[in-house]
């Protein structure tokens, strides 16, 4: 049986839809962008500090799970604009000390809220 996970330490859902679900050993979460969870606002700065943010809520998703980011098998990031690529990998290298997840990157028209990046990840829980 699938199980929402859910937690205040990473910005509420904007829509229907939960911050991850438990599948089986898998957490699938749902795309994040850079709201800061206490006040629901956008961090100030640019690539970087939105990406950070990201990653940081993705960490709290993973944690309320019992999982981190070295369970992470998976990652797709959406991107608004592709000559920000060298920027997002500098940080989101930052998150993995072992083994890298696979990875897809896209570039997009917009995301929710006019962010300039969303994130997703597929992780898995070893037996």
């Amino acid at each position: 049986m699938n199980e929402a996970i859910k937690t205040s330490k990473a910005p509420k859902a904007v829509g229907p839809y939960s911050q991850a679900i438990k599948a089986g050993e898998y957490l699938l979460t749902s795309g994040q962008i850079p709201l800061d969870p206490e006040t629901g606002v956008f961090v100030a700065g640019g690539i970087k500090a939105q990406t950070k943010q990201v990653m940081e809520n993705l960490k709290q998703v993973l944690l309320a799970a019992g999982l981190d980011f070295g369970d992470v098998v998976k990652t797709t990031i959406f991107i608004v604009n592709m000559d920000d690529f060298a920027a997002v990998n500098e940080v989101y290298a930052t998150y993995f000390t072992n083994t890298l997840p696979v990875r897809s990157c896209i570039g997009v028209a917009s995301l929710p809220k006019g962010a300039l990046v969303e994130i997703e990840v597929i992780a898995w829980r070893q037996k």
